[in-house]
C-alpha cells in the first residue's frame, strides 16, 4: 500500500491530475518522441492522431493512482496492459525513459502547483505502476521463452481468403520449419509491417481466428476506413494489399488475457459484434474440433452478410446453439440460412437461448455494445465474475466495463 502521506497527497490531488490530464499526456508524448523518435514505431499513429492514445495513458495512470491500494480492482487493467505489451516487445528500461518524461511533463503543465510533496508521491505512484507491469511483463517473456529482443519470429503466408466486402485471412507458417508456438483460443498476435511513406513500422495486433494445429496461425484482418479523427488504417491496408501467398512478415508470440479455459467443462456463450467474431470464432472452432461434450451458443451481430466476418465457416455445429443478427439485413440475405434474426439485436428478447445456468460468457466488439450486452447480462442474474470481455486499441488501457 502507498504510505499514508502518500495516499493523501495522491487523493488530494487527482481532481486537478484528472483536470489536466490529456494535457499532461499530450506532452508527455511530444517530449518522449522528440527525445527518442525510435520509439513512435511502438504507438499507432491513428490513435496519436486523433487523440485517443493520449487519453487511454491519462485513463491509465488515474485508474492505477485511484486503485492501487485495492489490488483486486486493478489487476484486470494490469493483465491486460502488461499481455499488450508482451506483443510489442516492451522492455523494462523503457519504463524509465517513460517515467522521466512523465514526471517532466506533469511539472510544466501544472507549474509551480507541483511541490516536492506532491512530486515525489506521484513519482512513487508511476514507479509501483511501472513495477507491477514490468513484474508480470518478465513472466510473460520467461514463459513464452522469449526477450524483449527476440519477440518477433518470421511467418510465411501460405493461405489468403476473402471474408466479405471488408476483411481477409491469412494463414501464417513460421519459416524456420518449427512448429508455431502453442496458444489458447482468444489470444492474439502483434504483426509488424514496414509503412515507407511515413518512414515507420508499425506492430498490430489481430486475434488469432482458428484453433491451433500445430502447424499454422491465422488472423483476420479487417480494413480500417478513416474518418474525420483518425486517418485509413495504415498497417490494415498494408496487410490487405501485400499479404499475398509466399510474403513473409514478423509475428509476435500469442499473448492476451481473454483466453478460452480449455480445460473446464462448462458451457460457454460467445457474444461478439463486427470484427470482434474473430478471437471468438477462434474458440468455436476449439469447441467444435476438441470438446464435442462442451455446450456452447454463439452470437454474432453483423450489418449483413457482406460484413458477415467468416461466415464462410459458420456450419452448424451439434452442441453449439448458433444465433446471427443481421441489423441491415440485405435483400439477398436468407433469413433462416445467412442469419436466424433481422434488426438490432437485444440480448434480453433472447435470453430463453443465450442465458446458460453456470456458463461462462466471452465478449468481444466495439466498447459500447460489450457494455450493453454485459449490463444485459447482468439484468438476467448472471455473475459478474463470469462475464469476460476483449478490448482492442487504446480502450484496453482503461475499460473495465
Amino acid at each position: 500500500m502507498l504510505a499514508p502521506n502518500h495516499r493523501a497527497t495522491i487523493d488530494a490531488t487527482l481532481p486537478v491530475v484528472a483536470a489536466h490530464a490529456t494535457a499532461i499526456t499530450g506532452r508527455f508524448y511530444e517530449r518522449m518522441l522528440g527525445a527518442h523518435p525510435e520509439l513512435r514505431n511502438l504507438f499507432n499513429q491513428g490513435n496519436q492522431a486523433s487523440g485517443e492514445q493520449k487519453q487511454a495513458l491519462a485513463g491509465a495512470v488515474y485508474a492505477y493512482a485511484q486503485h492501487c491500494d485495492t489490488p483486486d480492482a486493478i489487476e484486470p487493467l494490469l493483465n491486460r496492459i502488461a499481455h499488450k505489451h508482451a506483443s510489442l516487445g516492451i522492455s523494462a528500461d523503457m519504463y524509465t525513459i517513460v517515467g522521466r518524461h512523465l514526471m517532466a511533463a506533469i511539472g510544466e503543465i501544472l507549474g509551480d502547483a507541483v511541490t516536492a510533496e506532491i512530486a515525489e508521491a506521484w513519482d512513487t505512484v508511476y514507479w509501483r505502476f511501472a513495477g507491477e507491469l514490468i513484474a508480470r511483463e518478465a513472466v510473460l517473456y520467461r514463459d513464452a521463452g522469449i526477450t524483449p529482443a527476440s519477440f518477433l519470429r518470421e511467418y510465411e503466408v501460405v493461405e489468403r481468403v476473402a471474408e466479405g466486402d471488408v476483411a481477409v485471412s491469412l494463414r501464417l507458417r513460421p519459416t524456420d520449419d518449427a512448429p508455431p508456438p502453442a496458444f489458447k483460443p482468444g489470444q492474439y498476435v502483434s504483426v509488424q509491417v514496414e509503412l515507407p511513406e511515413i518512414g515507420l513500422r508499425q506492430l498490430r495486433q489481430y486475434s488469432l481466428s482458428d484453433a491451433a494445429d500445430g502447424r499454422t496461425l491465422r488472423i483476420t484482418v479487417k480494413r480500417e476506413a478513416g474518418d474525420d479523427a483518425r486517418p485509413d488504417g495504415l498497417v490494415s491496408t498494408n496487410l490487405a494489399r501485400h499479404a499475398d501467398v509466399g510474403s513473409r512478415w514478423l509475428v509476435s508470440n500469442p499473448f492476451g488475457d481473454l483466453a478460452l479455459d480449455t480445460g473446464a467443462s462448462t458451457p460457454v456463450v460467445m457474444v461478439s459484434a463486427g470484427v470482434g467474431v474473430t478471437p471468438l470464432h477462434a474458440m468455436r472452432r476449439h469447441l467444435a474440433r476438441h470438446q464435442p461434450q462442451r455446450r456452447g451458443v454463439f452470437v454474432h451481430v453483423a450489418a449483413h452478410g457482406g460484413r458477415h466476418i467468416l461466415k464462410r465457416e459458420q456450419a452448424a455445429v451439434p452442441h453449439i446453439d448458433d444465433l446471427i443478427v443481421y441489423d441491415a439485413a440485405r435483400g439477398e440475405d436468407r433469413l433462416g440460412s445467412d442469419h436466424h434474426h433481422a434488426g438490432r439485436f437485444a440480448l434480453a428478447e433472447h435470453a430463453a437461448t443465450i442465458v446458460r445456468p453456470d456458463a461462462d460468457y466471452y465478449l468481444c466488439g466495439p466498447l459500447p455494445f460489450m457494455i450493453a450486452q454485459r449490463d444485459a447480462l447482468l439484468g438476467q442474474g448472471v455473475p459478474a465474475k463470469r462475464v469476460h470481455f476483449e478490448v482492442f486499441g487504446p480502450d484496453l488501457l482503461t475499460a473495465t466495463l
